[in-house]
């Protein structure tokens, strides 16, 4: 039951209240004055006050101001006089809550009531989050160390001065995000703007999972891992990594295409790995065609499949094409160089050397075809050769 403290120096008022509450699910404590009431706010600290603003003493103003003094995260609701304006404006320029006047209707002390519980309950939220983000940074803090260790080790890095501006670079996008998000919750929570708390908590959450992204790719990059291969049905895994972008595709006016060779057998693939190939072509597939500024095209993503034969061996063809922006010679020259994105900041520069990294470990090979202004095709080819 959420603990509601009401301070009232007229009884019959508080009797009244008590019993309504009550029967609203709420432990209602009554104090008859100012001095009784902050009493009891001391020794049981109630995150709900409601009192009203005219009491001989201590009136509901220094009630208030003593109340968010004390803990700040109190929310507290003031009772007016009909048409006492100027209390009810200087209550909510010490940080009352809300403001309700006599007589009082319990339909609108209810709704002020449920508003200042959304309100404890949204700070509550973000103090928990915001303790939580410094755990969950230092431990990306320690594993983007372990990470860079291990790549140092295995010759990865150039230089460690390129590890450092890279991971700066898109860290400080991150914080900035982070910022920008922290700014538009506290707003929204000052001046009870349901749209901005909602914005800003999205933003906090977006930045939080680049994080979570960058330490992920840094880690599977660092590390050398054998395939994990099983038999399994190529066609099945690419109409899976298409099911997945359908609706990304279909928002940004993209129509993503699938078309599998029926000949394709079962194949000995590490089905995880080449899961993560294609989602990785085909996001920056669309994100081509998003990114392109001819607004006239009719934007494509087609997946094929095709089993094909190379020196006695079956090959499987994975072939990943858009007709978006394209890139130029120089920046194809780039494309699988440490921490270099074309997504202005949207990317950690990693993706291509992942998906690399998990085609070389199958003993298959990666190839580009681009031209700026007309589109690009990602050929992946792989063994088929069944245990």
């Amino acid at each position: 039951m959420t603990s509601l403290l009401v301070i009232d120096d007229e009884r019959p008022i508080l009797e009244m209240l008590e019993i309504s509450l009550a029967s609203e699910g709420y432990n209602v404590i009554t104090a008859e004055s100012g001095t009784e009431g902050l009493k009891i706010f001391k020794e049981q600290r109630p995150k709900l006050v409601l009192t009203d603003i005219r009491m001989p003493g201590m009136d509901g103003i220094e009630v208030l101001k003593t109340v968010k003094a004390t803990d700040n995260e109190a929310e507290v609701i003031v009772i007016t006089g009909h048409g006492d304006m100027n209390s009810a404006i200087a209550a909510l320029q010490h940080g009352a809550s809300d403001f309700i006047t006599k007589p009082i209707r319990d339909e609108v002390l209810m709704l002020s009531l449920e508003r200042a519980k959304n309100k404890i309950a949204m700070s509550q939220q973000l103090t928990d989050y915001t303790e939580n983000l410094e755990q969950k940074v230092e431990a990306c803090a320690l594993e983007l160390r372990q990470a860079q260790e291990e790549l140092i080790r295995n010759e990865r890095l150039a230089t460690i001065g390129e590890t450092v501006a890279g991971l700066a670079h898109y860290i400080k996008n991150i914080l900035t995000g982070l910022q920008g998000g922290v700014y538009m919750v506290n707003t929204g929570m000052a001046k009870d703007k349901p749209h901005m708390l909602k914005e800003g908590w999205a933003m906090v959450q977006r930045n939080i999972g680049r994080v979570g992204d960058l330490a992920l790719a840094l880690l599977m990059y660092s590390k050398e891992r054998a395939p994990e291969r099983s038999v399994c049905r190529p066609n099945e895994i690419v109409s899976e990594a298409v099911e997945l972008f359908k609706e990304r595709a279909d928002e940004h006016r993209v129509k993503l295409n699938a078309a599998l060779d029926p000949n394709l057998k079962e194949a000995y693939l590490d089905r995880d790995g080449i899961n993560n190939v294609l989602l990785n072509l085909i996001s920056n597939a669309i994100d081509a065609c998003i990114y392109d500024t001819d607004t006239s095209k009719a934007w494509e993503v087609t997946v094929r499949t095709k089993q094909m034969h190379a020196d006695s061996n079956e090959v499987i063809l994975f072939e990943v094409r858009d007709n978006g922006c394209g890139m130029t010679d120089e920046v194809k020259s780039k494309l699988f160089t440490r921490f270099f994105s074309t997504k202005a900041g949207r990317g950690t520069g990693l993706g291509l050397l992942n998906t690399q990294k998990i085609i070389h470990e199958h003993g298959g090979e990666i190839s580009v075809e681009s031209q700026a202004g007309q589109g690009t095709t990602f050929a992946v080819r792989l063994k088929a050769a069944m245990p």
